[in-house]
């Protein structure tokens, strides 16, 4: 043989031996708060000699494999000192560190990692993440820092209007988001009809916003996930802050159970305008109040139990005639647990329960509806090597509905008691979830979900002709509601109906370099809850209804591309993605449809299609005493439900018509700027196509009556909403001796008086017999004062 060749085999081998003999071992631990012992998310623990590295989860835990060793570890997070640590890897080694803040500051921000910023490498795109701190400092209404109103100004993401409830994402409306606190479901996000959201901005550690791309674990809503975790509570020193405000205030305490092994946090707000009604000689009350609670214990380095819970209700009444309250009741109890360096456990039980209840005095009733669940669920993240990580688990869930029961509130009174139907359903799911590094520029994350949804059964159903709970009127081109010929009656176990689904996930990133990248995602998702609303914004009074023999499950497919690029030593960021989503079996309504106490709710729906696309950019500027945000989307929703057969019309023909919740241009500036160290500034630019709705085309008179005439379905729009909010906040030099330290923020919202319209109705001039247009709007300018403090 050549002598040559067998001198290179030789050296291939002992190479070979080499590689295969070298050790790898496992470096694994979690990263916390040196203050409080709160667990920190998104922390970087880098090895820049192997260009390795990793971050830690959502209860600060992380683990990486490396070659057996000595090496330098950094461990930064922005807003706490860098560590760096020389380690001897020889054998899997556990390392818990902690951080320490590089400046006091009132505000306390426990995910200071700068979670905000772009990263180029990750697939994850259609995500954006916003830090307790930046919440705070976004001018709201009335003073108070708010969760809503913050995601409401970033691309892709608009409400339905001044005042009103939830949110609405890419197109999407308000039921499809699926928003979590601590994994629970929240099912009415908002207090006071929209003014103010439901998460206390004092208790909030993490916040994620999906709206594309979104991981396997998470099902159940077809456009977006909202997932919220809340602070675990100081377990090194007692601790208390609040705020003091025009129309509310806030008080957080937490402090150790045990120091160093056990904590709880303990939250209250509440608002009080209604206090001063009185002097003013009215009766009528609007107020909220709610409270998060959460308690954590460490039983050993591989175990960690939490418990926590949120409890709020608002009421609204008017002289005591009619009395309105609903609120969310959520508990979760958490067990982690760590199998081994490689393999962290999550164990949930959840309760979750959104209560709606009405009475009124002088009809002589009261009216209580709601939905509650019951959910377990266990997820894994197993850390198979530094290229490979997968998270999997199984999720089940019990559903109660109570369409309403209605009861008599006093002894006089005429009503009947009268219960509808209560149904029931179970949605079970498995998944499977991994995040892969192909090459040095090509990331991967792909999953896949089975969903299986079945309706259970219900003490009577209604039984139609042909299975149509919907008639044609030929005659007049109308749809009526069909009549039952029977009543069909079920044991509680039976099965009425049953739906599977698999749900593949994909999304992809190509690092050109280290400030550019190429993202793409894809998303199959299923829904099998719907929200009966045919009003532009959801009202408490609105159900959910769950899928079954009339009403199918909302099939999502979402495609979206983006290029997104750092700027300036990443100071920069500048993004922008394209999406398209088609969403089958999206409810409509025939018109004239009846939602409230409607025992047959079928006999109104119709299942259609609805699509949506669009454009989102945002540039973004993360480092200096300057920084915020401009963010711009043009988008277009639109939904269309043709007719069954040729001989029907379908809904507005059977043509594609805007949804009440299409914005085409949606336009949103965010600055802030430290002067010194006593006085930062912010503000909001904000601008949004009107939305759509109906205008009448034409009138006739009938018995001196003036009848409008409409014509397609959100023909027309409201005026374009903009307006202007500005903030300033004082914070007094700090006494290094005192406790007590304050803070002052003053707000002026819609700082030029704008009236932009929340509805637009016709009606005819008593006095001058003339139809007209009146325009009715929410707020104009609104200064506020908060006094926010801490010891």
């Amino acid at each position: 043989m050549n002598r040559p060749l067998v001198w290179f085999f030789l050296s291939l081998l002992c190479t070979l031996q080499t590689l295969i003999g070298q050790e790898k071992f496992t470096l694994y631990g979690t990263v916390s708060d040196a203050a409080s012992n709160e667990t920190l998310i998104g922390v970087t623990i880098a090895i820049p000699e192997l260009q390795a590295g990793v971050i830690t989860n959502e209860y600060g835990f992380y683990s990486i494999t490396l070659p057996q060793g000595s090496y330098q570890i950094s461990i930064s997070s922005i807003g706490f000192k860098e560590i760096i640590k020389t380690i001897n890897l020889t054998k899997d080694t556990t390392l818990n560190l902690q951080l320490t803040e590089e400046a006091e500051q009132l505000e306390e921000i426990i995910l200071t990692e700068d979670i905000e910023k772009l990263d180029i490498r990750k697939p994850q795109m259609s995500v954006n993440s916003l830090s307790a701190g930046s919440i705070k400092k976004i001018p709201a209404i009335l003073g108070e820092a708010d969760v809503l109103k913050s995601i409401l100004l970033l691309p892709g993401v608009t409400s339905a209007g001044e005042g009103a409830s939830g949110f609405n994402v890419r197109g999407g409306s308000v039921d499809q988001n699926l928003i979590l606190l601590d994994e629970a479901t929240i099912y009415n996000s908002s207090h006071l009809f929209g003014f103010f959201s439901v998460f206390n901005p004092d208790a909030i550690k993490d916040l994620k916003l999906y709206k594309g791309g979104i991981p396997a674990k998470y099902g159940g809503r077809v456009s977006s996930v909202l997932d919220i975790y809340q602070k675990e509570g100081n377990s090194k020193t007692f601790k208390a802050n609040g705020g003091i405000g025009i129309v509310s205030s806030r008080l957080l305490l937490e402090g150790p159970l045990k120091k160093d092994q056990g904590a709880f946090l303990l939250a209250g707000r509440s608002s009080y305008a209604h206090l001063f009604l009185p002097l003013f000689d009215n009766d009528n009350k609007a107020y909220f109040y709610d409270l998060n609670t959460k308690l954590n214990y460490r039983l050993n380095k591989n175990n960690n139990l939490y418990v926590s819970g949120y409890f709020g209700r608002d009421v609204f009444s008017i002289s005591n005639s009619f009395v309105n309250t609903y609120g969310n009741s959520v508990i979760n109890l958490r067990w982690n647990h760590l199998f081994s360096d490689k393999i962290f456990s999550n164990l949930s039980l959840i309760y979750s329960d959104y209560f709606y209840g009405l009475e009124l005095d002088f009809v002589g009733f009261k009216w209580n509806s709601g939905i509650q669940n019951f959910n377990v669920k266990y997820d894994f993240k197993h850390y198979i090597s530094n290229d490979l990580k997968l998270n999997y688990g199984v999720n089940n869930t019990y559903y109660r509905f109570n369409p309403g029961e209605i009861e008599p509130n006093r002894s006089d009174s005429g009503i009947t008691p009268r219960e509808l139907i209560n149904k029931y359903a179970n949605e079970f799911a498995a998944y499977i979830d991994a995040e892969h590094k192909v090459t040095k520029n090509i990331t991967l994350q792909y999953g896949l979900r089975w969903s299986n949804f079945i309706r259970l059964g219900q003490e009577k159903l209604f039984i139609y002709e042909n299975d149509q709970a919907v008639d044609f009127n030929s005659d007049f081109q109308i749809y009526e509601s069909a009549e039952p010929i029977g009543i069909e009656r079920f044991e509680r176990d039976a099965q009425i109906a049953s739906f599977n689904n698999l749900e593949p996930r994909l999304a992809l990133s190509y690092a050109i370099n280290d400030l550019n990248s190429v993202k793409a995602s894809y998303n199959h998702m299923a829904q099998y809850l719907h929200l009966l609303s045919n009003t532009s914004s959801p009202t408490p009074l609105d159900v959910w209804a769950p899928s079954g023999k009339f009403i199918q499950p909302q099939i999502l497919d979402q495609f979206a591309i983006g290029y997104f690029k750092n700027l300036k030593n990443s100071d920069y960021s500048f993004e922008t993605e394209a999406f398209y989503k088609n969403v089958k079996n999206r409810i409509d309504y025939i018109d004239g449809a009846n939602l409230i106490a409607n025992d047959a709710i079928e006999q109104v729906l119709l299942n259609g299609k609805m699509r949506a696309y669009g454009l989102e950019f945002m540039l973004k500027k993360s480092g200096g005493n300057f920084n915020g945000w401009l963010s711009y989307t043009f988008s277009r929703s639109e939904q269309k439900t043709p007719g069954r057969t040729a001989l029907e019309t379908g809904i507005n023909n059977g043509k594609w018509y805007t949804t009440s919740f299409d914005k085409t241009h949606d336009v949103s500036l965010n600055t802030s700027y430290d002067l010194n160290e006593k006085w930062s500034f912010t503000s909001n630019l904000i601008f949004q196509t009107g939305q759509p709705t109906n205008y009448p085309i034409g009138n006739y008179e009938y018995q001196d009556l003036s009848i409008p005439i409409y014509g397609e379905r959100n023909k027309q729009r409201l005026p374009s909403y903009h307006r202007l909010d500005i903030a300033a906040t004082l914070t007094p030099r700090k006494n290094k001796r005192r406790k007590l330290q304050s803070q002052w923020v003053f707000g002026i919202y819609n700082v030029y008086n704008r009236k932009n319209a929340a509805s637009i109705s016709f009606g005819r001039n008593e006095d001058t017999s003339n139809n007209e247009a009146l325009r009715t709007s929410i707020f104009g300018i609104v200064p506020s004062v908060t006094y926010n403090f801490k010891f």
